[in-house]
């Protein structure tokens, strides 16, 4: 008996050892990578221009395509180790109107038909820009988080990344767990905020915190145009820099600032601030803390460049010693939602006598669509005479197309936005023409036409305040307070929707109250 049981205990020791051994020489189970959507819509809208906005505007990337956009997610980069990502729709339009409803229905029905055929999710990561203004809705980018939530259930964390022009109503805050925005203007911080929208997503899903605790929204009521509020002079400079210690906080996951946008008429248009954290009291204090800070400050914002009328900005560009000086174009700014074809300054340029004749001051005027024009510089060539009606299409409030007549120095064909472009020889000043409205930021903008802007005398631009680029080129500046759907003075707008009162549109008999709506 004893015999047997020894050999018992023998053979299930043995049978142990094995299994032990076989389960040691298996290779462990990888941890399951998180599930991370990528969509959204970019665009800022402006309710105050005739212009509207199409669905082909977006030129929508779908699935891997979309990865270009972030330079942080190419393949071999850690992030996108980190986690199955599923890219599924983006959209970014170049600044403009109104966006057709059609349009809005269109590109969010597809975004979430591709949202459920790839479900389920552990993650969105919602890129936009919160400036949207679609016909017939106040709100177009809570609409879409909230058909979002409808779709994915509120399990699913969403990090959105934003424009610090944007809007955060308390709606679209309410649907984000993590929301954050730019934290310079102009925006060369744009990729890495929206680095940091990713990363505070992937964060939380990989320590398994889940969801912040805590959510502060405070609205300011400011509204404010971008050319008054860079982040390069004060107040702006400072106010905006003490959000990377705010957000350094222990408790806090991130804190952001919005200037908002302008040009647009519904009840969302205005600052605010939100901060995310574990820590309610530090999340609470410092949602308020910045709040107040950005009221404080208020009086303070000045244009971040010398303003004057086109006609003073001329002169002192004909006057000037140093070369190129570059005029800004502010009322018809594409980048902020002009209609981009508005020929009130062309108009007066082309009348002046300095630049009648080719020993003129060299101007360059960036731009201007044509495209009558451009199809009949096409059709005579690079040297050949052309003479056709451009500009004022669309936006024809403050002056009429412009019969322009010089000889084509150059056509580019295949640019994303414009099409074809094209550069005519007025007198002494280079106009680029295009086939459809183009901003023009880049030095290779012009380069690429055969223009120079360095070796010019003037550059006038269609911008308000300048891109790091044309800032950098730059000898002299000054911005034209010119007509158009983004007209500097906010007083001249007609508002209808935007909560009163507004600063600086109204007077305040007392302070507000800047609290922090916890959510």
């Amino acid at each position: 008996m004893k015999k047997n049981t020894h050999q018992l205990i023998k053979m299930m020791l043995g049978s142990f050892i094995v299994i032990v051994a076989f389960s040691c020489m298996q290779p462990k189970t990888e941890a399951k990578l998180p599930r991370i959507a990528i969509l959204g819509l970019a665009i800022e809208s402006s309710t105050f221009s005739p212009a509207l906005t199409h669905e082909e505007d977006f030129h929508a990337s779908l699935g891997d395509s979309i990865f270009k956009e972030y330079p942080f997610l190419e393949k071999d980069s850690s992030l996108r180790k980190q986690a199955n990502w599923i890219p599924l729709l983006y959209g970014h339009a170049l600044p403009g109107g109104v966006v057709t409803k059609d349009a809005y229905d269109a590109l969010v029905s597809k975004s979430i038909q591709m949202l459920k055929q790839n479900a389920p999710y552990d993650g969105i990561f919602f890129d936009i820009h919160g400036a949207m203004s679609v016909q017939g809705m106040d709100d177009p980018e809570a609409d879409f988080i909230k058909q979002i939530r409808a779709a994915v259930g509120t399990k699913v964390l969403i990090s959105t990344s934003m424009d610090l022009h944007g809007n955060v109503s308390l709606d679209l805050a309410k649907n984000s767990d993590f929301i954050t925005c730019f934290r310079m203007a102009p925006h060369e911080d744009a990729i890495e905020s929206k680095r940091r929208a990713v990363s505070n997503l992937l964060t939380r899903l990989m320590n398994g915190k889940g969801k912040p605790s805590y959510k502060a929204w405070v609205g300011v009521p400011i509204l404010l145009p971008g050319e008054k509020t860079s982040t390069r002079i004060e107040p702006g400079k400072t106010l905006y820099a003490q959000l990377p210690a705010a957000t350094s906080q222990e408790g806090i996951i991130d804190a952001a600032i919005w200037i908002g946008y302008a040009w647009a008429d519904a009840p969302r248009n205005h600052a605010a601030v939100v901060v995310t954290g574990d820590d309610q009291q530090k999340v609470t204090t410092t949602a308020e803390a910045l709040a107040k800070s950005f009221w404080a400050v208020r009086n303070e914002f000045v244009f971040v460049a010398p303003t004057a009328s086109l006609e003073e900005s001329l002169q002192l560009a004909i006057a000037s010693k140093v070369h190129p000086y570059l005029i800004s174009d502010m009322g018809d700014n594409p980048t902020a939602g002009g209609a981009g074809d508005v020929t009130w300054t062309l108009k007066n340029i082309l009348e002046r006598k300095e630049f009648k004749t080719e020993t003129g001051p060299s101007v360059i005027y960036a731009s201007i669509p044509g495209p009558a024009l451009v199809k009949e510089a096409i059709k005579v060539g690079v040297g050949g005479k052309v003479s056709a009606l451009v500009g004022a299409a669309i936006d024809n409030r403050y002056a009429p197309p412009v019969l322009l007549t010089g000889i084509v120095e150059s056509i580019y064909k295949g640019d994303i936005n414009a099409e074809v472009e094209v550069a005519v020889k007025v007198g002494s000043v280079h106009v680029i023409v295009t086939q459809k409205r183009k901003p023009y930021h880049l030095e290779s903008d012009y380069t690429r036409l055969g223009l120079s802007p360095r070796k010019s005398d003037i550059v006038i631009v269609k911008i308000g305040y300048l891109v790091p680029e044309l800032y950098d080129l730059r000898a002299d500046w000054i911005m034209a307070t010119t007509p158009g759907g983004v007209d500097q003075d906010l007083k001249r707008l007609p508002y209808k929707k935007i909560q009163r009162p507004m600063f600086p549109l109204d007077d305040f008999k007392t302070e507000p109250s800047l609290k922090a709506v916890m959510y």
